[in-house]
């Protein structure tokens, strides 16, 4: 069975071919007229520098090709400059133009040496991200089938008549489930969204879902709450990505917000641009912890000492850069923070 070459390698072969025969070529011109010899030595040189460009040839061959063209021509140019026919200042052309040759392939073979360690960092910076995928796909599911269980033989103990004290204990199990829960969903969603398959745009009515976030998370009547949303008309999103983006959002500031603390959700229409604000009346943010706020895996001391998952604000900001938006953080003048999420309209 016969076998085709690749069309790369019959390319490859074609400029070969081509350039052997510009090299003959030029040479029959510098034979055929002499005190001339200039144009076609020159022509000849170019030639061999325009195919390297496309065809990079190993260094060995390079060097002797290189070596032959510029014997045989200078050869011929000596000749004719000994008979008088070629004026003797052009003589300086034959070591000049190989080695503006040789000059121009040691940067092409530069520059592929870069090019590839490039490719090959790349490569290994998406082999990582695959391993993060798969690590935050494959933890969420076997955190998941724990958790249930013990979640399912806690509710039939709090279900019997305990103590005082027993109850206390197997309500901290409970909140520490309920914490891994919310782990195993985040890092999914991560995963999900890593994966640049999560989007599923609908028109959102963007004012009423912030309505609708605010009414149950007031339920909790530990903070203040506040609403203030203009009209702001529909929008194309993934109503269930933005939810919970936002839903992170508002867990942040009610970890850090004490009780009897205010907590705002503001949203307007700008322009070309929806904004959601979530301010609380907490401590603020560190400056020096601004730049980390949005990292995985990077927690900030809540003053009631609960502790979040660590990827709730990151799968928040990975939403918005899904949907061509941002998520910002700042503090208030007043203190506390401030998030906004920004999404064109």
């Amino acid at each position: 069975m016969y076998r085709t070459a690749r069309p790369a390698q019959r390319f490859g072969v074609l400029i070969d071919v081509a350039v052997a025969a510009v090299v003959v070529g030029m040479l029959g011109l510098m034979v055929a007229l002499p005190g001339h010899e200039a144009g076609p030595f020159h022509l000849m040189f170019l030639a061999v520098a325009i195919a390297y460009a496309y065809r990079i040839w190993p260094v060995v061959p390079t060097l002797a090709m290189t070596a032959a063209i510029t014997l045989a021509s200078g050869g011929l140019m000596v000749g004719q400059a000994a008979d008088g026919r070629l004026p003797s200042a052009e003589l300086a052309e034959i070591p000049l133009m190989p080695l503006v040759l040789l000059v121009m392939v040691w940067h092409v073979r530069r520059r592929a040496a870069a090019v590839a360690e490039l490719a090959g960092m790349a490569d290994r910076q998406l082999s990582a991200v695959e391993r993060e995928r798969e690590f935050f796909r494959d933890a969420s599911h076997a955190i998941r089938t724990p958790v249930t269980i013990a979640r399912g033989h806690l509710e039939l103990a709090t279900a019997a008549d305990l103590d005082a004290e027993v109850r206390s204990d197997l309500s901290v199990a409970m909140l520490q489930l309920d914490r891994m829960s919310a782990l195993s969903n985040r890092l999914l969603a991560v995963a999900r969204m890593d994966a640049g398959d999560g989007l599923s745009t609908l028109p959102v009515d963007l004012c009423r879902l912030v309505h609708e976030l605010a009414a149950n998370w007031s339920a909790n009547p530990d903070h203040v709450w506040q609403v203030d949303c203009a009209p702001t008309g529909t929008i194309t999103a993934d109503p269930e990505w933005i939810e919970m983006a936002l839903d992170a959002v508002v867990e942040n500031a009610v970890n850090f917000t004490p009780d009897g603390g205010v907590i705002s959700l503001y949203c307007a229409r700008s322009g070309g641009w929806c904004s959601v604000e979530v301010t609380d009346s907490g401590p603020g943010i560190d400056p020096i912890d601004l730049p980390q706020v949005f990292d995985r895996f990077w927690h900030r001391i809540a003053p009631n000492g609960r502790m979040g998952t660590g990827l709730g604000l990151a799968m928040a900001r990975s939403t918005a850069i899904a949907h061509g938006g941002t998520l910002t953080a700042r503090n208030a003048a007043d203190g506390g923070a401030v998030f906004e999420l920004r999404l064109p309209a």
